[in-house]
């Protein structure tokens, strides 16, 4: 049975002192990268001794899965769409001032830096079209119209995911947390479809084969140990999701109150070329599960989805943020290997 982690690790401790260093002005950028390239071995390493099959980098480098093509990009102001979370933290995008939008990183580089370190298949997560369209304000920007900002931010992305295939990606995974969200923004589904809409244009620039090797993850957000919509209804999200042309899908599950119903709703909705990674680890949950707590969460989803199309994830990554530390960077392998050794129990079990 399958089995991926979604993306970010907590980052080490010196590693966020550099970067909050070097933001200071304090430590030149060479000593910065020195403590990028020591957290990104240190969590490559201690990824394959978890035995996960399938890694990523942990996103040690990102300053968050969100906004990491923006770096180095000028023509941006602070003061963009706000992301409520249940505790009352914010957390804030940028607002794009000028054209022509272009990203100032691209996934590849990150996919590049990683197999440099390791020979297991590696997952390189890439943020989605549609939550960087939230950059472009209501407003609008003179001389440079709505329409031609999304036809630039369709080919950037594109790009993005082609040049991390390219790179060696065995597997690209979109984040679209902003899925979940766009229901309570407009529970009619207007917006969700609207993102949709806008991330197919992306996938339909791949072949078939390609969109086999790219996923979508959702969830209700994960950051500081709090959510921005866990109170809405799965029910509502899932069959636009499963619109999407991707051939993976990696849901959210451990952390849902009624899973029965919910893996339920997924059963009539996956199609025979479709794979669906649940999530059997939540990240916000205080203590590591045991890989028997894990066995038992995917024998219940094998009892409802096809076997063959079926795999286990973590609900979310464990620090999308650079600066989250509400979860130990030990914690989060420990979670992972419970993640691990509890689908190999679950496939013995099964007979595969």
């Amino acid at each position: 049975m399958q089995t991926e982690p979604i993306g970010s690790i907590p980052r080490p401790p010196e590693l966020i002192q550099a970067m909050a260093r070097f933001q200071a002005g304090t430590i030149p950028r060479e000593q910065l990268d020195q403590a990028f390239a020591a957290a990104l071995r240190d969590t490559i390493v201690r990824f394959e001794e978890t035995g996960s099959p399938v890694i990523t980098d942990g996103e040690q480098t990102k300053p968050s899965f969100a906004t990491y093509p923006l770096d180095g990009l000028r023509h941006l102001a602070p003061d963009g769409v706000a992301i409520p979370f249940a505790d009352g933290h914010v957390r804030r995008l940028p607002r794009l001032t000028a054209g022509p939008f272009r990203y100032g990183v691209h996934a590849a580089q990150f996919v590049t830096a990683a197999l440099a370190f390791t020979h297991v298949p590696l997952k390189q997560a890439v943020i989605s079209a549609s939550a960087l369209s939230l950059l472009y304000p209501a407003s609008g920007i003179a001389g440079y119209p709505r329409e031609e900002f999304l036809a630039d931010l369709v080919s950037e992305a594109e790009s993005d995911i082609r040049g991390a295939l390219q790179a060696g990606a065995a597997f690209v995974q979109i984040d679209f947390t902003e899925a979940r969200l766009s229901l309570k923004l407009d529970p009619s589904g207007g917006l969700l479809r609207s993102f949709i809409g806008l991330n197919n244009q992306v996938l339909a620039r791949f072949t078939p084969g390609e969109r086999q090797r790219i996923g979508v993850h959702v969830c209700p957000g994960g950051d500081l140990d709090s959510t921005h919509s866990a109170d809405v209804d799965y029910a509502g999200l899932l069959p636009d999701l499963f619109q999407m042309n991707v051939g993976r899908f990696y849901l959210e599950m451990a952390g849902e109150i009624d899973r029965r119903r919910v893996l339920g709703i997924v059963r009539r909705l996956l199609r025979p070329d479709h794979l669906v990674f649940i999530g059997v680890i939540d990240p916000i949950y205080p203590v590591i599960e045991t890989p028997v707590q894990v066995r038992d969460r995917v024998l219940e989803a094998a009892s409802i989805l096809p076997v063959a199309q079926l795999g286990t994830t973590d609900d979310c990554g464990f620090a999308p943020f650079a600066d989250d530390t509400s979860t130990a960077r030990d914690a989060a392998f420990g979670k992972i290997r419970a993640r691990v050794e509890g689908t190999r129990l679950a496939a013995r079990e099964l007979g595969i």
